[in-house]
């Protein structure tokens, strides 16, 4: 079964919408495999925000995902990858249609709630980076014949 990473944000824990944001994935019929409260460490983030690293934005990225507690998910169902992007909407909250995350919690673009995968490759090296093995539990949500044939 596919999975994905999902980041929520300094902004979205400091804001309260943990909970609500979890419970949309949820809703949807995605499972919770992996979920941890954490500080995010300047190297972790560096990391995570490699392929920045020549923008000049990469500073400002680094420096807010590190301000405040984050939480981290890893998330398992069919099409979870594609269809959390599509729930979370785009980049800049201002251009994200209401129903989305980004759409009815955002107005600004550096301070969007959450991150999400945006390929399959890019969850396999961000669920690693984020998580150990052992953090991420198989288990089987009795829920699954109601959401899958």
């Amino acid at each position: 079964m596919e999975r994905t990473f999902i980041a929520i944000k300094p902004d979205g824990v400091q804001r309260g919408l943990v909970g609500e944001i979890l419970q949309r994935f949820e809703r949807r019929g995605f499972k919770l495999v992996g979920l941890k409260l954490m500080q995010v460490s300047e190297a972790l983030a560096q990391k995570h925000y490699a392929e920045h690293k020549e923008r000049p934005f990469f500073g400002g990225l680094v420096a807010f995902i590190t301000s405040s507690p984050v939480v981290a998910v890893v998330l398992e169902g069919k099409g979870v990858v594609a269809t959390a992007r599509a729930m979370m909407g785009v980049t800049n909250p201002l251009n994200s249609p209401l129903g989305t995350i980004r759409g009815d919690y955002g107005i600004d673009i550096g301070r969007n709630i959450i991150h999400g995968s945006d390929s399959l490759e890019s969850a396999e090296r961000e669920i690693a980076l984020w998580f150990a093995p052992a953090e991420l539990l198989e288990w089987q949500a009795t829920l699954g014949s109601w959401v899958y044939e």
